[in-house]
């Protein structure tokens, strides 16, 4: 077993991590392979992220990631005291948190030889935070070890791109990931379906897998899309995809919210309605945060709901074109062919693209419901 068996069909990455740690124990080769920071770059799916905390374990493992220690299982939980973790569930990560991590990133490290760092959404950084970082990575620590994850490497600052070095990860094949799913216990023709419908995206298969409530969820947006055959019915569906998205959103939020706020009035000694002095600044950042992460999760949601709709019309594509092998959506397949049957494959094209402009828009801070509404009425 290897913390690298974790990566699905990456075998060209996997080789150039392995020789990296493999170097990074040779004072002669060290200089030549390893280096102190790093991008793995990829689409959503790719395991990005399961790359770089593969990595950060192999590093801290006395035998180079065999998956089987103390380090390496801590490191891929991480609870290992020096591999940092830095995940974001708001919109951004903001410069006193990349403060804060520079200065923790600096400590000697306590187990083994290097202190590894790996920023989950390196895309989300500020353009002061990521200005304070690539001060971090231009005068490197002598045992820090950076780690930055990206979609694509256009997504980080082009001065902090010239001093990492990138991998490029691709999108596990359906095949790959059904397999991956049948080892896990999935029957064979849910794995199929999952990894179909996630696109070769890893947890998003395994989510769909798992979860009868995501399955359904699923099949509603799609019928939803399918729906839409004029102007009213087009803001009717995008109201209700909204909608959806919000009410998800609160109710993940809301319960996870008022825990999180009664602990920090308890930890700021709350008597009645007073706190000590500095608690009512603490419970307003905090606020702040709870309503920064709220609005992710409706991003993410309306994101992951259109691509959804992007397989639909995919799969129009390829009817209309003639290929039906690789379709997504086998079971709407009748719906399918009679949107086929009705339009061109220019018109197709041109839904697909006012779908993914949509994610920009979304990307970029538009409002969802607008934004929504514009691309549905494209749709019709």
């Amino acid at each position: 077993m290897s913390v690298f068996d974790l990566l699905i069909d990456q075998d060209q990455v996997v080789g150039v991590l392995k020789d990296a740690v493999n170097a990074s124990r040779d004072d002669k080769n060290k200089s030549q392979v390893m280096t102190h920071a790093w991008l793995f770059t990829g689409p959503p799916g790719s395991g990005r992220s399961n790359a770089a905390v593969a990595f950060a374990a192999a590093l801290v493992c006395e035998k180079g990631g065999c998956g089987d220690c103390v380090n390496c299982r801590s490191a891929l939980a991480g609870t290992h005291g020096d591999v940092e973790l830095i995940k974001t569930e708001g919109l951004s990560i903001k410069i006193d948190e990349i403060r804060e991590l520079i200065t923790r990133a600096a400590w000697a490290p306590s187990v083994g030889e290097y202190r590894v760092v790996v920023i989950e959404d390196a895309d989300r950084l500020t353009e002061s935070a990521a200005n304070a970082l690539l001060k971090a990575i231009e005068e490197p620590g002598a045992h820090t070890v950076w780690l930055l994850c990206a979609p694509t490497a256009t997504d980080v600052l082009p001065t902090i791109r010239s001093r990492v070095r990138s991998l490029v990860l691709r999108t596990p094949s359906i095949e790959s990931v059904a397999k991956l799913l049948v080892k896990e216990g999935i029957s064979g023709s849910m794995a199929e379906f999952a990894a179909r419908a996630a696109g070769g995206h890893v947890g998003r298969a395994r989510y769909l897998a798992t979860n009868a409530e995501a399955r359904s969820r699923r099949e509603s947006i799609l019928k939803l899309a399918l729906s839409i055959t004029d102007i009213a019915s087009a803001f009717r569906s995008a109201g209700q995809l909204v909608d959806a998205a919000k009410a998800e959103a609160e109710e993940i939020s809301e319960a996870r919210d008022e825990e999180e706020l009664k602990a920090l009035k308890e930890a700021w000694g709350q008597t009645g309605s007073r706190l000590a002095q500095g608690g009512s600044k603490a419970v307003k950042e905090l606020e702040k945060e709870q309503k920064s992460r709220a609005t992710r999760m409706v991003r993410d949601y309306l994101d992951q709901a259109l691509l959804d709709i992007v397989t639909l019309y995919r799969d129009v594509l390829l009817i209309q074109s003639g290929k039906t092998g690789d379709s997504v959506n086998l079971d709407l397949t009748k719906e399918l062919e009679r949107v086929a049957a009705s339009t061109t494959s220019e018109e197709t094209l041109k839904k697909i693209e006012a779908i993914m402009k949509a994610r920009v828009n979304l990307a970029h801070n538009a409002a969802p419901l607008l934004t929504v509404e514009a691309m549905m009425v494209q749709l019709k």
